[in-house]
């Protein structure tokens, strides 16, 4: 991968308003668009939901209980959160989501990593900026819980302890399957050596429309934030691919580390 011949803006904190999980500040029934976490290439993944407030917890992880849709499924999204396990309740209070789920939430009959369904709900829950951490219950009782992978759950977890669980690069905006025009603003976090990677936006044809240096507010072992605004340029309007990548500090070949369909327009 070439570089591009335009830089994106300087990196900042994304300041990109966001729904409360509780509600406080919406109106009755207001639609509002949120994200739930599912999971490409066994990395969280963020991909768009409309909730409706002020239950806008509630109506996220009842979204991401239902798994991703057949298009996400068609694109490498999956969930490790076992079928059929159920809401019973979320309570916000003091910037902690408690959660509590059914049962089959625990199944370790032979599925998917037991980190990763906790990974899903924790980043569905605090993609709310009323939510910093998550305490999880089973059938209304606090999980005390010690797992087949070594996982000790004994408290609330936050984002950061699943760090092994996010890509390096993690786009919250745009989201898959989202239309796009010029100029494209993109932010989410990243964790690159330097904080530095590069983000390319192709079109429908595979022409490269943007190719950019992105440098994070922290790297190398600590993940910081992204917000950058830059232009593109297609070829023609169709389906389209936002990849994130960085130049291996070692051989010098491009990592990519996630991909986000979308829908580009010229």
């Amino acid at each position: 991968m070439s570089s591009g011949t335009r830089s994106a803006s300087a990196a900042r904190t994304a300041t990109v308003p966001k729904p409360s999980a509780d509600g406080t500040g919406t109106s009755s029934a207001k639609r509002v668009r949120t994200a739930v976490y599912f999971l490409h290439d066994g990395k969280v993944s963020a991909v768009p939901r409309t909730v409706t407030a002020p239950a806008t917890a509630t109506a996220a992880l009842r979204a991401l209980l239902s798994g991703p849709s057949r298009f996400e499924g068609h694109r490498g999204r999956t969930t490790a959160v076992p079928a059929g396990t159920e809401l019973r309740s979320v309570d916000v209070q003091g910037r902690l989501a408690t959660v509590d789920l059914s049962d089959r939430f625990l199944d370790d009959s032979g599925g998917p990593s037991m980190r990763a369904r906790l990974a899903q709900v924790v980043f569905t829950l605090t993609r709310f900026p009323t939510v910093r951490k998550v305490a999880f219950e089973i059938e209304g009782k606090p999980v005390r819980y010690s797992g087949p992978e070594g996982i000790v759950l004994d408290g609330p977890v936050g984002r950061a302890d699943f760090e092994d669980l996010s890509p390096a690069v993690l786009v919250e905006s745009p989201l898959i399957g989202d239309a796009v025009r010029t100029p494209l603003r993109v932010w989410g976090s990243a964790d690159t050596f330097e904080a530095e990677f590069r983000l390319m936006v192709t079109d429908v044809s595979g022409h490269r429309a943007a190719d950019v240096p992105v440098r994070a507010t922290s790297g190398t072992s600590t993940r910081g934030t992204f917000d950058v605004t830059f232009p593109y340029r297609a070829v023609r309007t169709g389906p389209g691919l936002l990849t994130a990548y960085f130049v291996s500090p070692e051989d010098g070949r491009p990592v990519t580390v996630d991909t986000v369909p979308l829908a580009v327009n010229r």
